[in-house]
């Protein structure tokens, strides 16, 4: 009789096959599945070579050989990401391995569901449009069976494996014989390099952005939305965007500065002034946003009537600008109204912040929603009839003069070294200007003593209190100056809509800005984060703007949208430390999700917690 010996796990897990440590989805063998993706993602790619339809009726005219476009350029995108992925991630590759760090397999899979899907709506797209299948060309064929062997081999690649735990396999062996040498020892990323990757990162980001705004409404845009659902995670699992975070703490003024360069391009990017309108709003949301987050996102303060400051400054620059149905009859420079405004919305922060501010949770919420209420039904009531005749009722105040500052007019047009800028792109390069400041005062207020105060009520008022900080002082504070930020976008965005109404101030309304899509966008990005707060702003006011053919299910969308996103990230998009921490604790402690703490390491240099750290 043989005596068995109970084996343990970790013998279990020494004496695993590398097929039962990595099964794919579809259990295909591993070096066919990455030869089937690759020859799926090279189908997709050659099928954009070819024409679509044969009609150019359907949007981005897919009737063209050998020169891609409209939703023609989205499958080829997807398909080179792929590609990359899969060498890089896959085969390690030398040179594509600095595109997945992580060096895991999940970007191939989503890359490949995204560019299936982008590519088989279009396949739809053009039957229901243009009425059958019988308007598809072999393009069409072509490009939707690659695709779909491309998604067929990533499903088959295999789970993800987290660093080198695996012993030696079959599939090691085979990957092994396509990687390139090692090194003999690590070498330091040149300082160009770095600098390098963050300006392309930038550029990247400015044509993603040019291409949304610019892409058509329906189909185009629609495709440029699934591929950017599926691309964020993707680049998120690749380990890239911790990699760039790392590299943006590490030059933080070549960052801010590259940045800033790529906004500042964005208006040449742009053919139409339709495009640039959509820009400069996006922009005054986004800062208005921004400025919210100092309340909600550092200071902790639950604010539901913050859009009524964006009104006050409006209001208060539409009164002294010059309009003719200004009771008031007066025209100020534009430096002064911004003063102006600033200046009431700052009064106006004081005199409500001094007695809500002593309130908490539900209770300082209701407070300052029944705030935004007011302001709209004041202005809304100071029309001669119901009140002193001030902001012209439900009408509001019209005919607002464009600005001319140093003898510049926003209103015409004119030529910057040989490019035409128009009125709205005149707008956007101002409200550009509005947004670093306001970028720079949140940054300066978050790494000051005061902003650390503000942290600290954040996560405990109680505790605060106890060390000695003077909770209502410090919030007070955030407040006002919060209000005074939104006060001072609001004195431009008057001048841009040429007018101001009461209408535009309710705490839902049909488009941004309002209160409650402010407080999503800040969530959504990501609280406490300078980033996070533009990027959920801009896409709130982008999506909505760009599906206005699906206004019947717009908000049934958007409310989808939200659960999925509160569930699968409920930090937001952009998440510092502490909201990753909180929401993805390491097994086996309290509160936590099963995400490892080596998940969210932060590379050297960042300013955040290390894996041993962690």
């Amino acid at each position: 009789m043989t005596n068995s010996t109970p084996t343990t796990a970790a013998s279990a897990k020494d004496h695993r096959t590398d097929d039962d440590r990595l099964p794919g989805l579809l259990r295909l063998p591993h070096p066919a599945a990455a030869a089937l993706t690759a020859a799926g993602a090279v189908l997709g790619l050659l099928s954009t070579f070819l024409a679509w339809t044969w009609t150019a009726e359907f949007p981005g005219n897919l009737t063209v050989y050998a020169y891609p476009g409209g939703l023609q350029i989205l499958t080829l995108v997807g398909s080179l990401l792929i590609l990359a992925s899969l060498l890089g991630g896959v085969y390690a590759v030398r040179g594509l391995r600095w595109l997945t760090p992580g060096g895991t397999r999940s970007p191939v899979l989503l890359w490949a569901l995204g560019t299936f899907a982008t590519t088989g709506f279009t396949a739809a797209a053009i039957s229901v449009q243009l009425g059958g299948a019988v308007n598809l060309e072999p393009g069409a064929y072509v490009a939707v069976a690659g695709t779909l062997l491309a998604l067929v081999g990533a499903l088959g690649l295999g789970r993800d494996v987290a660093g080198d735990d695996a012993e030696p396999g079959a599939w090691r062996r085979f990957v092994g014989s396509l990687k390139a040498p090692a090194p003999a020892a690590a070498k330091e990323t040149p300082g160009w390099v770095e600098i390098l990757a963050i300006c392309a990162s930038c550029a990247i980001g400015l044509y993603v952005f040019a291409y949304g705004i610019e892409a058509e409404d329906g189909p185009p845009f629609i495709g440029f939305l699934i591929l950017a659902c599926f691309g964020a995670p993707a680049v998120g699992r690749a380990g890239l965007l911790r990699r760039l975070s790392g590299l943006a703490a590490k030059h933080r003024n070549v960052t801010l500065t590259a940045a800033f360069v790529a906004a500042l391009l964005f208006p040449i990017t742009q053919s139409n002034e339709a495009y640039t309108n959509i820009a400069v709003s996006v922009l005054v949301f986004a800062t208005v946003a921004l400025g919210l987050n100092m309340v909600v996102g550092l200071a902790g303060i639950l604010d539901l009537g913050y859009v009524a400051f964006l009104g006050v400054g409006a209001y208060t620059a539409a009164l002294v600008s010059g309009s003719p149905t200004s009771p008031f009859g007066i025209h100020v420079p534009f430096w002064a109204a911004v003063l102006i405004g600033a200046a009431v919305a700052l009064v106006f922060g004081l005199v409500i912040g001094f007695p809500s501010l002593r309130l908490h949770g539900d209770y300082l919420a209701i407070v300052t929603l029944g705030f935004g209420e007011i302001f709209r039904i004041s202005m809304q009531n100071l029309d001669g009839d119901s009140g002193p005749n001030v902001t012209n009722g439900p009408n509001g105040v019209t005919n607002i003069p464009d600005l001319e500052l140093f003898g510049f007019n926003f209103g015409q047009e004119h030529s910057l070294l040989g490019f035409d800028i128009g009125r709205f792109a005149n707008y956007y390069l101002l409200m550009l200007v509005f947004t670093a400041i306001v970028v720079m005062i949140y940054r300066r207020s978050d790494n000051s003593r005061i902003g650390r105060a503000w942290l600290a009520i954040r996560e405990d008022e109680t505790a605060a209190r106890a060390m000695g900080v003077n909770a209502f002082r410090l919030k007070l504070m955030a407040f006002a100056l919060g209000a005074t930020l939104a006060g001072m976008a609001g004195t431009v965005l008057a001048h841009v809509e040429f007018s101001v109404n009461p209408e535009s101030y309710k705490f839902v309304h049909s488009a941004p800005p309002n209160s409650a899509f402010l407080l999503i966008a800040v969530i959504l990005g990501g609280m406490g984060t300078v980033s996070g707060p533009l990027i959920g702003a801009s896409l709130l006011y982008l999506i909505p703007a760009k599906l206005q053919f699906m206004a019947d299910y717009q908000l049934l969308l958007f409310g989808v949208a939200l659960v999925l996103l509160m569930r699968f990230r409920p930090e937001g998009l952009i998440a510092d430390r502490r909201k990753q921490l909180e929401f993805h604790a390491p097994p086996g402690q309290e509160g936590g999700g099963g995400t490892p703490a080596g998940e969210i390491d932060v590379p050297p240099g960042s300013g955040g917690l290390s894996k041993t750290e962690a």
